[in-house]
């Protein structure tokens, strides 16, 4: 088989593909390959362009004894650090002389790396929020057969704690129960018809006693004109009850929390008509730099205070997944000392009445 009859099977190949013979050069590769390695790949030898000690160990053998091997190559898109899985082929009657060569295919498997990454990330972090807890639970129950066996206020004083520390593993198990239900539906669009105006005063008469306590005042800035959406009330009472919740907690020292809805007939982040929902407050704000990961699952720009308010961090990781699962769209800005603003877009079907 000629080079030229060898470059054209491998440009007809999707992944990045390319062939070495026994002379150790690279003596054809597909466009996705170059991109990959290098545009001045070709005719070079093996080991100066590609440099990853098992897939060098791999092709050698495949040269020397023709078996097939699999191995993996990291590179990098300069965006992010990138994973292949290399399948390493020997073909006869190739190369210089007819004596064969190998063909390496390049798997891009970055997204399945990531996933696992994810996972393992995951359960360290689930690990580390219900180890805190539990060690907390059982140092105080040694304490209570032990040196506190006969003290009756330090019995009430712990057993008090133990119960905040049960509750707030209460919390994280049903936020996470709650979380793998939100994603398990986000891909299935809501197909009830709901008004807007009254998921939203259910959620301030619900949080109006926590607003109290806090000495906060509502401004609700919407008229009467019902707006009809396409969506499950459950889950939008529970994105708007995190929101305002988290308001009223992290922002109550501004004194009131507004919550504003805005309708437009093209609303730019959609394309489509919608309405915004603002969730204002008048704290001390967010660092911007926090803002870009916000919504991640256990992430806390506030680590110290986020627990001390009985906050898992799993929250607004739940509210992003319900938005996207209305094909909605969830923004955030804030400046320090001047608050925080958390707008809810969503799709609005003026048809529904």
């Amino acid at each position: 088989m000629g080079n030229d009859v060898l470059d054209a099977l491998l440009s007809a190949f999707p992944l990045p593909t390319l062939a070495i013979d026994g002379t150790e050069r690279i003596i054809a590769a597909n466009t996705e390959a170059l991109t990959l390695i290098g545009q001045q790949a070709l005719g070079r030898n093996y080991v100066t362009m590609l440099r990853q000690p098992a897939l060098l160990d791999a092709i050698e053998a495949t040269l020397q004894d023709g078996q097939s091997r699999g191995t993996s190559y990291l590179g990098n898109d300069g965006a992010q650090d990138t994973t292949f899985r290399v399948s390493v082929r020997a073909v006869p009657g190739v190369g210089r002389n007819a004596a064969g060569a190998a063909i390496l295919v390049f798997e891009d498997i970055t997204h399945v790396e990531q996933a696992s990454q994810m996972r393992r990330d995951f359960v360290a972090n689930v690990s580390h929020e219900l180890r805190t807890p539990l060690t907390a639970l059982m140092g105080f129950i040694e304490t209570l057969r032990g040196p506190a066996r006969n003290d009756a206020a330090a019995a009430e004083r712990f057993l008090n704690i133990m119960q905040d520390e049960a509750e707030r593993m209460n919390r994280l198990v049903g936020d996470l129960m709650s979380l793998n239900r939100v994603e398990g539906d986000e891909r299935v669009r809501p197909t009830e018809a709901v008004v807007l105006n009254d998921i939203l005063d259910s959620t301030l008469r619900t949080l109006r006693s926590l607003a109290e306590e806090a000495g906060v005042t509502f401004e609700r800035e919407f008229n009467g004109d019902p707006v009809h959406i396409m969506a499950d009330a459950d889950q939008l009472k529970q994105v708007f009850t995190n929101l305002i919740e988290n308001a009223i907690k992290y922002g109550g020292s501004g004194g009131r929390v507004t919550v504003r809805v805005t309708t437009s007939g093209r609303e730019p982040a959609l394309r489509a008509p919608g309405v915004r929902v603002q969730i204002v407050d008048y704290g001390p704000g967010i660092d911007p730099v926090h803002l870009p990961r916000i919504t991640e699952r256990f992430y806390r720009a506030d680590d110290h205070r986020s627990r001390a308010l009985g906050g898992t961090g799993l929250g607004l990781a739940i509210v992003k997944h319900i938005i996207n699962r209305h094909r909605g769209r969830l923004r955030v800005e804030s400046t320090l000392g001047e608050g925080a603003t958390f707008t809810v877009v969503l799709p609005m079907h003026e048809n529904l009445r």
